[in-house]
């Protein structure tokens, strides 16, 4: 897969726009639309940029390795796909999952004391 195969992946992952990504890491919506179309290349700097924005290494940018991630325990993949869906609630959204981790949480821990 080409970099710019792998930013257009990453990006549509989030869906979210090339000019969010242009934005945040500081260059213009066309220069990042050569990036996705591999008309251009990004310079290193944008390119470390690119890798935290995404939260991947610059290894799989590059298209060196197919794991996206240096590797994590599961547990902050369970996380980051937590916060990942959190930020893509309302509110009200919010409030009810939290709610019903709690909820989880108190189950659990009640039937293992009963158990």
């Amino acid at each position: 897969m080409s970099m710019g195969e792998r930013l257009r992946e990453l990006r549509l992952l989030r869906n979210i726009s090339q000019e969010e990504v242009a934005r945040h890491i500081g260059i213009t919506r066309s220069a990042y639309s050569h990036y996705e179309i591999n008309n251009r290349q990004p310079v290193y700097e944008t390119l470390i940029k690119l890798a935290a924005y995404f939260d991947v290494s610059l290894d799989y940018i590059i298209g060196g390795t197919t794991s996206k991630h240096k590797t994590e325990t599961s547990d902050v993949q369970d996380t980051r796909e937590i916060m990942h869906l959190l930020q893509h609630m309302n509110q009200e959204q919010r409030k009810k999952s939290i709610r019903l981790m709690n909820d989880l949480i108190r189950t659990d821990s009640f039937e293992s004391s009963n158990g």
